[in-house]
């Protein structure tokens, strides 16, 4: 399987790159993932809101350590606390966990009309840093 950085730059979207270099370990099949995770490029469908890099880190916290009883309040708060925990080293390292901000952008709410990929996006663009350092955090926290 590729790192997230090498699909991101193969033209996957941030969610993608940083859940897809990992769904094999859980079973899903690439094709897979990418569907699952296609949503949340952009910030949310280019909504600029929490950034793909981080929304993919955060489903595969879910596959990893997910509870799965509504009625289980502890387990709930303990994947909470989580997810709070690594959204605030993210925010510390980056100023903000929303896409919007990251990208120094002044609208709310962007096209949906995806960026062109090209040798200029990917010299402009700071995603693939937020891409690598959601991966690290994946890799510190989870891999066995």
């Amino acid at each position: 399987m590729k790192c997230a950085k090498e699909l991101f730059e193969e033209g996957y979207n941030c969610s993608q790159a940083v859940f897809c270099a990992h769904c094999e370990e859980f079973g899903i099949d690439f094709e897979t993932g990418l569907k699952l995770s296609s949503s949340f490029g952009g910030g949310m469908g280019r909504l600029r809101e929490v950034c793909g890099a981080l929304s993919g880190l955060f489903m595969l916290i879910g596959l990893k350590n997910g509870y799965i009883s509504p009625d289980d309040d502890k387990q709930k708060a303990e994947h909470y606390a989580k997810i709070q925990e690594l959204a605030s080293v993210f925010e510390a390292q980056f100023g903000s966990i929303l896409c919007r901000e990251l990208l120094d952008l002044k609208v709310k709410k962007d096209s949906p009309t995806p960026t062109k990929r090209d040798e200029n996006f990917y010299k402009t663009r700071p995603c693939a840093r937020f891409i690598e350092f959601a991966d690290e955090l994946y890799k510190k926290n989870f891999e066995d």
